[in-house]
């Protein structure tokens, strides 16, 4: 696929995919900041949005206002909870904004690799005449999206590009390096702590994936950045 500077590109992350595709593979975090410069790659930004869960706690905060901080929009819907069962599905919205804006750009990108984005990107290309790309982890992307894209990034090919250890902020070993490190361990302290209590009560057993994210946020808590 042949990439110029005169492309105008609009970013549609799925971060709910993101995160917990890099969670579960990797253990890891996301560095939404790489994606999103490689995902425009010397092109025209025209806009960049990031789909976030909130949850009445707040404990998300942080990794919002870092979105925001990175030139990253963030469109927000809170968690629903049914007899139960968790509800925060941003497929739709993803795909009615990309529609939207399918006649001001040349290029989308999609960074998720759900399987239910076929049809948005079917008709993305072939009927508004969008370049379609798609970036994710190979090991959570549906082959079919692979069969209509006209560029793909395999996140999981790159994992020092694309992947932050837990609580990773900087690298370097300068003093303002230093200083950030503390505030975003302090950060992480103070934020954890209601998470640190729920995990307590099911330390003597088995501490299932739903015990923790019933206790959490369902973002992580410290700033996902590289500086």
């Amino acid at each position: 696929m042949i990439k110029h500077p005169e492309q105008r590109v609009a970013i549609f992350i799925d971060t709910q995919n993101m995160y917990y595709s890099a969670r579960n593979l990797f253990g890891a975090r996301v560095n939404f900041k790489n994606i999103v410069e490689d995902a425009v790659s010397g092109r025209k930004l025209t806009r960049a949005i990031a789909y976030v869960v909130a949850t009445k706690t707040g404990e998300e905060r942080p990794f919002f206002e870092a979105l925001k901080g990175a030139g990253i929009e963030t469109k927000e819907k809170e968690l629903q909870i049914y007899g139960g069962m968790k509800k925060a599905d941003w497929d739709v919205g993803i795909a009615v904004d990309a529609i939207k804006l399918a006649d001001k750009v040349d290029a989308i990108v999609i960074a998720s690799g759900d399987g239910d984005f076929y049809p948005l990107l079917e008709y993305l290309k072939g009927v508004k005449g969008c370049l379609v790309e798609v970036m994710s982890f190979r090991e959570t992307t549906s082959s079919k999206l692979l069969e209509i894209v006209d560029g793909y990034t395999d996140l999981s090919s790159d994992p020092k590009r694309y992947l932050m250890k837990t609580g990773e902020i900087g690298r370097g070993g300068g003093s303002g390096d230093h200083e950030r490190d503390k505030r975003a361990q302090s950060e992480k302290q103070t934020a954890s702590r209601g998470f640190g209590r729920g995990l307590r009560r099911v330390r003597g057993g088995r501490k299932s994936e739903e015990t923790e994210e019933s206790q959490s946020s369902i973002y992580p808590i410290i700033t996902p950045w590289s500086e």
